[in-house]
């Protein structure tokens, strides 16, 4: 089998890439399990965008503000520059995001943001409906319930893929790869991820040298209710606090004056950590309160969350819902130049929460994500296209498939053990010790005798602790806390 272009993962970044490369192109997507379990579907808030040229400046101002100084300045402009157009583009296929009462479309605002720039649609459902969209406009097959365990990569260049279909090893080559896996949620005991998301494809490239980025960037989102028995916890979307809820302790006090002058609407690393360090000082607990929210216009606006909330047992938008912070988004990933193109190797692309191009920097503004899942998508498929040619007899290159165990019965809780892990020691607050407590942990998991998929996984998180333990200086996400002698 020998395809045009290979899509490794079925999210948004990866199906708006598939939306743009023709129908006579041979396109493969390959999806680990249903479409929907991925990060897009669950993505509440919304899309951030400039809405006009005069907004453009402000909106690369937000980012890079966010960014702490990470940013790379040019990548922010491209994402900004190009954020109008792909919305756009989306639109004119169809799409439809939610409406003021006069049928224009309805801005909303979210932390760090300085103006009303984020759109939404299905109230608190962005990312769902822009899933689904996206599915029903893909012409191009789809392989699932598979996952890709190896990239054939020879002399430089990315000749296609080694694949677990139904527990058999095969081959798929392609001209071109492009990575779209997502995120690392499943490495951290409380995260708000999909099931998928498990950080295999990070640790397959640390296996074949290729360069991971600004890994030790790793965001928490501070307003998540904790306590179901699920590994995926129940995120509470930022634009709740955009549009009035508050975070209280157990006595009705909103703390968060005390930390920063805009409370709620502080970047969300700014929050995370000052619900970590109040809760630690004075164990109180901590809540979302939404009593400001008029009842027919929050079930309207965040349904949802209503349903979810409701379905545990809270009488919301009047009941306050305990919160943690819990794992939300990994800003680094696979380096990438600006058409999401990796350096080191030809023909293999990344995109989406799994690349590092550097627009998020040291903090991911509020809404970015999918905006540059979006942008960069496009920016991959035009590269694409543009440097375009046929395969070559001499250039294609047969690979043995590599028959390595995949998994053993003991991996599970090893995985659950790597959870706790880096929980502990690498989430929202950090210390050189803790760090190192951690490697060591991990090191002596990887020396064991586990399978494949697990070595991935710890092989992301050991490149997380390596970038941490190398930033020894707090910026942004990243928080080393120094340790009294």
């Amino acid at each position: 089998m020998r395809y045009d272009v290979i899509i490794i993962g079925a999210g948004v970044a990866g199906l708006y890439a598939a939306v743009n490369l023709p129908k006579n192109k041979k396109v493969l997507i390959i999806n680990k399990r249903e479409t929907f379990k991925c990060n897009s579907f669950y993505a509440q808030g919304g899309i951030a965008l400039a809405k006009d040229e005069a907004d453009i400046p402000l909106h690369i101002k937000d980012t890079l503000d966010a960014g702490d100084g990470l940013c790379d300045v040019e990548a922010v402009e491209v994402l900004s520059k190009n954020s109008k157009a792909v919305i756009d583009d989306i639109i004119s296929r169809g799409f439809e995001f939610d409406k003021n009462e006069n049928g224009e479309l309805a801005y909303t605002k979210e932390a760090a943001h300085s103006t009303s720039r984020i759109l939404h649609a299905g109230g608190d459902a962005t990312g769902r409906y822009m899933h689904h969209f996206l599915l029903q406009l893909n012409p191009h097959p789809m392989l699932g319930d598979t996952r890709v365990v190896d990239l054939l990569i020879k002399d430089g260049k990315c000749h296609g893929v080694t694949v677990l279909e139904h527990r058999e090893l095969r081959n798929i080559y392609a001209k071109n790869v492009i990575i779209a896996s997502g995120g690392i949620g499943s490495l951290f005991e409380y995260h708000t991820n999909a099931p998928t998301i498990s950080a295999d494809i990070q640790g397959l490239c640390v296996m074949k040298g290729i360069e991971l980025e600004h890994m030790e960037m790793t965001q928490f989102h501070p307003t998540v209710f904790v306590k179901n028995s699920f590994a995926q916890k129940v995120l509470l979307t930022e634009a709740l606090r955009g549009e009035g809820a508050t975070i209280e302790d157990e006595y009705g006090r909103r703390f968060l004056f005390e930390y920063d002058e805009r409370g709620e609407l502080a970047s969300r690393d700014i929050v995370s950590k000052s619900i970590y360090d109040y809760t630690q000082k004075t164990g109180y607990k901590v809540y979302l309160s939404m009593k400001n929210f008029d009842f027919k216009y929050f079930i309207n606006r965040f349904p949802n969350i209503y349903k979810n909330l409701q379905d545990l047992g809270f009488n919301v938008p009047l009941q306050k819902v305990p919160i943690s912070p819990a794992f939300h988004y990994s800003i680094g990933g696979i380096k990438t130049d600006l058409n999401g193109a990796v350096p080191s190797i030809e023909n293999l692309y990344a995109i989406g929460e799994v690349a590092s191009v550097k627009v998020h920097g040291a903090n991911r503004l509020a809404s970015n994500s999918l905006l540059e899942g979006l942008v960069f998508a496009k920016k991959a498929v035009e590269n694409i296209l543009l440097n375009f040619r046929s395969f070559k007899d001499d250039e294609f290159f047969e690979f043995e498939v590599q028959n390595d165990i995949m998994s053993l019965k003991e991996d599970k809780e090893k995985k659950n053990k790597l959870r706790e892990i880096m929980w502990k020691y690498v989430s929202i607050v950090r210390t050189k010790k803790g760090l190192l407590e951690a490697k060591e942990q991990i090191n002596v998991l990887l020396n064991e005798k586990i399978g494949k998929l697990l070595k991935f996984r710890l092989l992301t998180a050991r490149e997380i602790v390596n970038s941490a333990l190398a930033r020894e200086e707090s910026i942004g996400v990243h928080t080393i806390q120094k340790e009294e002698n």
